[in-house]
């Protein structure tokens, strides 16, 4: 038998510290699933399509009801994560996310209201893009570390289509919205999977 090889205390200390601050970060803030970007991508997808087709009168109807659909679906999907990776039990992060990412969105839902009265549905493309996008930001600043960049990045094109879309004539307000709510869910989605699994 091989005699107890001692352990130092400073190697020690360090195993301890790195578990102290893994313990710190998945307790103060939140994991997003790629599998809820994706879904969420595909559900906007299938709005643009819908929009575009013989049911573009109703575009407003469709655009709110898939939003809606994709925001209860994308938070089952992060409650799920929480629940599987042990995070459910923390209850600050997901405060703190929701602090930062309804505020943006609750305004969206407003201005929606007001603009939809006042019979300027032209600017809710612009709208909706851009306070999507500052949520997005927003929220990023409370996701774990190796996805905020990720994230914020995602926001910050967001913001810049809803930037272009109050520009773009509204021909090209489906398309705009098609490749925000769709195609950058689902990139973004795939990516965020893509780190988890490397992680």
């Amino acid at each position: 038998m091989q005699p107890d090889i001692p352990i130092s205390i400073e190697t020690r200390a360090l195993g301890t510290l790195a578990y102290i601050k893994r313990s710190i970060e998945s307790s103060g803030y939140m994991a997003v699933p790629g599998t809820a970007g994706v879904v969420m991508g595909v559900i906007g997808i299938l709005a643009a399509i819908a929009a575009s087709t013989y049911w573009a009168p109703h575009w407003v109807a469709i655009w709110m009801l898939s939003g809606a659909i994709a925001f209860l679906i994308g938070g089952a999907l992060m409650a799920r994560e929480a629940a599987q990776s042990g995070h459910a039990r923390y209850l600050g992060p997901v405060r703190k996310f929701l602090l930062c990412l309804c505020p943006a969105l609750f305004a969206g839902t407003v201005l929606t209201g007001v603009l939809w009265r006042a019979g300027l549905t032209s600017l809710l493309p612009g709208t909706w893009l851009l306070l999507y996008g500052c949520a997005v930001l927003s929220a990023s600043t409370v996701t774990i570390a190796s996805t905020m960049r990720l994230i914020g990045i995602m926001g910050t094109l967001f913001v810049g289509l809803g930037c272009l879309a109050f520009a773009s004539p509204p021909e090209a307000h489906t398309a705009l919205l098609g490749i925000g709510f769709g195609a950058l869910h689902i990139v973004f989605g795939l990516l965020l999977g893509r780190m988890s699994d490397a992680e």
